[in-house]
């Protein structure tokens, strides 16, 4: 069957190379005046055979000619935007300006805006940053944070920013191949999301984060079921730094998934060890363990046979008492995880119901903050290190995140725009424009790897260093230092509130101490919760 996709998307180059073509022979045929249209159809033909050449721009590769029709409109945009259309925030997931400042930084231009901030600066929810009367000035801004607790043999060195997980058969192997290769030129992580560790995972060295999901791939069974032996060859590699295990996730927390037969290739049924022929199928919970006692247990066999390395689990905060029972589950058994990575439920590079997208899962700044004070309050926030993911694209939101618990951040769709994301929304149904999300050769072909994992480094870079930047302004010395009252929060038009009023930190030990007394409900709720289950007690 031919592919009318492709013919779509070369279909305007076609036609004026054919108008090219006409007014050559109708030039000798009838008249010299015909030269004009040869002119103007013979640059546009050359303007398209340079499109399909070049490598920076995906879309202009997948688009000849008609791709420059979007530039031009964006370029108009402001202009436009300004009588007829919308302002520079009203775009969802991310709006216009949150996009082009990924853009800016991952081309090295200029990000800086003149006239003032476009912000609504007296809406509730505005946030800023306290400053200092005393900054200080940070030379180095290779941030980083150690990830390993006491049982961890090899702790892990990382970046307080780094990609979030994104799975290869979700995202094209060039997609995956500039995202590692951006991580190793800029010395951060990459989560390889739950479909398992790719050869285009492997090609640059980047280090990984081997993220392991309900369907085990790349360490499975047959059946499906965990296989202790084909883990912990995965988990030999050198490159894989970190093991995590996936709970749940912000964009359908508690939902399964399925990638259908047709779209599984050769590479996908190899990395993630599944037939070819067959559905891919993600269970909505894991078949190794069914209890918090069961889950330590299979985290610290995790780091057994991965030879010490640094094992956690991420998740989206849903039932809070659910989350307790975990804490419980680590301080009975002693397993205590290296690090637990909170998902905001605005997170969204996987395809979900608009009903779980929507309204399933808690918000991160929210969910980061329970984590963070449920550790505090059992007395082990010490022994865990707190990633946090959920639209975390400028150096203020890596800044809030860590004054609100975080140790460090991760994201997807940030790094997704640094590769030339154009928020299409188009990722589930394999027509990517620009070659990101999706599987058709012809479309992955656009993005060329090497010259977008520069804009992957680059981007990373400039982001840090912008928040070295916003560090210094506040007087510290590392991100790390930010805490709550760093932050100021707008409550209505006439009032604000400081951030440790708002998200504050809970004193140390109290959830573990019968005689502490109880703050927001917490207590009530820990009293509910059980090590040995995930089930409410039997009183409710």
């Amino acid at each position: 069957m031919p592919d009318f996709s492709s013919l779509t998307r070369y279909s305007t180059f076609a036609g004026v190379i054919v108008l090219a073509v006409l007014s050559l022979f109708s030039m000798f045929i009838w008249s010299g005046w015909f030269i004009l249209p040869l002119l103007v159809f013979g640059a546009l033909s050359l303007l398209g055979l340079h499109d399909v050449r070049q490598t920076a721009h995906s879309i202009l590769r997948n688009y000849p000619v008609l791709g420059h029709l979007r530039f031009l409109f964006e370029q108009m945009r402001p202009e436009l935007r300004q009588y007829l259309i919308e302002a520079d925030q009203d775009e969802v997931p991310f709006s216009r300006d949150a996009r082009s400042l990924v853009y800016q930084r991952a081309k090295g231009q200029e990000d800086a805006r003149p006239f003032g901030t476009r912000m609504r600066v007296y809406d509730a929810g505005y946030s800023w940053v306290t400053h200092s009367v005393q900054p200080t000035h940070i030379e180095d801004t290779d941030f980083r944070i150690k990830i390993g607790g006491k049982n961890c043999a090899k702790p892990y060195s990382a970046s307080i920013y780094n990609i979030s997980a994104m799975s290869f058969g979700a995202l094209s192997a060039n997609a995956i191949s500039a995202l590692n290769m951006g991580a190793a030129k800029g010395g951060f992580a990459h989560d390889t999301g739950e479909g398992g560790i790719s050869i285009y995972h492997r090609q640059a060295g980047g280090d990984l984060i081997y993220e392991i999901g309900s369907g085990y791939f790349g360490c499975r069974t047959e059946d499906g079921q965990f296989s202790p032996e084909k883990f912990a060859e995965q988990a030999a590699r050198d490159q894989v730094k970190m093991i995590e295990v996936k709970l749940s996730q912000g964009a359908k927390p508690g939902h399964g998934g399925m990638l259908p037969a047709a779209k599984i290739t050769k590479e996908i049924s190899d990395a993630r060890g599944v037939p070819m022929g067959f559905d891919c199928v993600s269970p909505a919970s894991h078949s190794a363990f069914s209890t918090p006692i069961e889950m330590m247990h299979f985290l610290g066999q995790l780091r057994e046979l991965s030879g010490g390395k640094p094992v956690g689990f991420k998740l989206c905060i849903g039932h809070q008492r659910e989350f307790m029972c975990i804490v419980k589950a680590m301080l009975e058994t002693g397993i205590i995880p290296d690090f637990i990575v909170v998902d905001g439920t605005e997170g969204g590079t996987g395809a979900a119901p608009l009903e779980f997208a929507n309204h399933v899962g808690m918000p991160m700044v929210e969910a980061l903050t329970f984590v963070h004070n449920t550790l505090r309050g059992a007395g082990i926030r010490d022994q865990v290190k707190l990633g946090a993911a959920g639209k975390i694209i400028s150096a203020f939101d890596i800044a809030r995140a860590l004054a609100l618990g975080a140790d460090w951040c991760n994201s997807a769709r940030g790094f997704m725009f640094a590769i030339g994301c154009i928020q299409a929304q188009a990722c589930h149904t394999n027509h990517c424009p620009v070659g990101v999300a999706t599987q058709d050769p012809l479309r992955s072909k656009a993005l060329d790897p090497l010259h977008k994992s520069e804009r992957v480094a680059r981007f990373h870079r400039n982001t840090l260093k912008a928040l070295g930047e916003m560090t210094g302004a506040a007087g510290l010395s590392h991100p790390i230092d930010f805490l709550p009252h760093h932050l100021m929060q707008r409550q209505s038009d006439r009032s604000m509130v400081q951030g440790n009023q708002a998200f504050p930190y809970l004193p140390e030990g109290f959830l573990v101490d019968d005689k502490a007394a109880d703050h927001m409900g917490y207590k009530e709720r820990w009293s509910r919760a059980r090590a040995e289950t995930f089930n409410p007690p039997a009183e409710l």
